[in-house]
């Protein structure tokens, strides 16, 4: 899966974790908690539809590189290599 499609991806679950948040600002460089209304519950959401979607496991001590578009989607690239976006 290519970058842009990955991002897709976290754009849609964050829709649906946060539907009252306007994603079309959003800094990928910043962190998604400085943007939105997140707490760690919403973060783990974002997590377990990662798992459920494309069966990939998240260990806990990487969660701060899933902190902002530009480190989730870097993190998430060679994970989702060879997912069909």
């Amino acid at each position: 899966m290519a970058p842009a499609d990955i991002r897709r991806v976290i754009l849609n679950i964050l829709e649906r974790i946060a539907p009252d948040e306007d994603l079309s600002n959003l800094d990928d460089a910043r962190p998604f908690r400085e943007q939105m209304e997140l707490d760690s519950m919403d973060f783990l959401d974002i997590v377990m539809e990662l798992r459920k979607q494309y069966r990939i496991q998240i260990p806990e001590a990487d969660y701060p590189q899933l902190g902002t578009m530009d480190s989730t989607v870097a993190y998430l690239t060679p994970l989702l290599k060879d997912v069909q976006g």
